[in-house]
């Protein structure tokens, strides 16, 4: 059976990195999984990611040796269910905020007598290259829970949450968290205002407290190297979708020929139009 090499790396204290993929396509998945980083999380929670499709992108990851993984759409046994018997190694679990928020997602994300998992399915042996019989054994050990703290509540309530036994790792969500302080929702990720740093860091001194892998989301390579160097593990470097359009947007604006100047405004059709009849060939 494949061991989770990131739930490894992360009770090493050792630091994994990953991205999100925000593309509902096999295509994609397999294309970003063969570039070299731990993990990646497909974001069932804002894109329209069906359990078929997301299926599709483990199985197109498979050969690559990085590790399959989700975010939910929301916290409830259901989701849980499915991506894990899909072949998730490792579940992101949106918006806790409380100690019973987080005995939830452990009790759907571990069979008993650790949760309530429901016990059915085979692609989840498949995913991690074993029997189903040796995966039910095994998958409370090899399934990587990670809850996300991405509001202020969460974070008045951090100590009660990553004391709960069962939970691996800590995602801040910057963005939403910056929103919940009040701070507007153009927030950057790697925000310097004081507030947002402030609870960014209690956080992070919450998950060591508790021995919880802290991470958090980033913008680029040079901010996960700040968060590495601050004691994150887990760091999210933006998305495939982020950097397919600012590669492609970025040569864009690099050409003399721009494809806005060839739209003729639709005032300029419309003076056209009275002044005589539109011919078309």
């Amino acid at each position: 059976m494949h061991v989770n090499h990131v739930k490894k790396r992360l009770r090493a204290g050792e630091p994994s990195v990953g991205t999100w993929l925000s593309i509902p396509a096999p295509e994609s998945a397999e294309y970003v999984s063969n570039l070299g980083l731990d993990w990646l999380v497909v974001d069932a929670e804002h894109n329209p990611v069906d359990i078929r499709t997301l299926t599709q992108m483990f199985v197109a990851m498979s050969n690559s040796g990085v590790a399959p993984m989700v975010r939910i759409p929301w916290n409830t046994p259901e989701n849980f269910k499915r991506v894990l018997d899909a072949g998730a190694w490792g579940v992101v679990v949106p918006m806790v905020n409380s100690r019973e928020e987080a005995e939830q997602a452990v009790a759907a994300s571990r069979y008993h007598p650790e949760g309530h998992r429901s016990v059915g399915g085979g692609r989840h042996g498949v995913s991690f290259g074993t029997s189903a019989a040796e995966y039910y054994r095994a998958a409370n050990e090899q399934v990587l829970l990670v809850l996300q703290i991405e509001h202020i509540e969460g974070v008045e309530h951090v100590d009660e949450i990553l004391s709960t036994p069962g939970v691996d790792a800590c995602f801040i969500g910057p963005n939403d968290l910056a929103a919940s302080m009040g701070l507007g929702l153009g927030t950057p990720l790697e925000s310097d205002n004081p507030q947002v740093v402030e609870a960014i860091m209690r956080v992070r001194d919450a998950c060591r407290k508790h021995n919880v892998a802290p991470g958090i989301h980033c913008t680029s390579a040079q901010a996960v190297n700040m968060r590495i160097d601050q004691g994150f593990q887990f760091c999210a470097m933006a998305s495939e979708l982020k950097y397919m359009l600012a590669g492609l947007g970025t040569d864009i604006e690099e050409l003399n020929w721009k494809a806005a100047e060839r739209k003729q405004p639709i005032e300029d059709v419309s003076a056209k139009a009275e002044s005589g009849p539109m011919v078309r060939y």
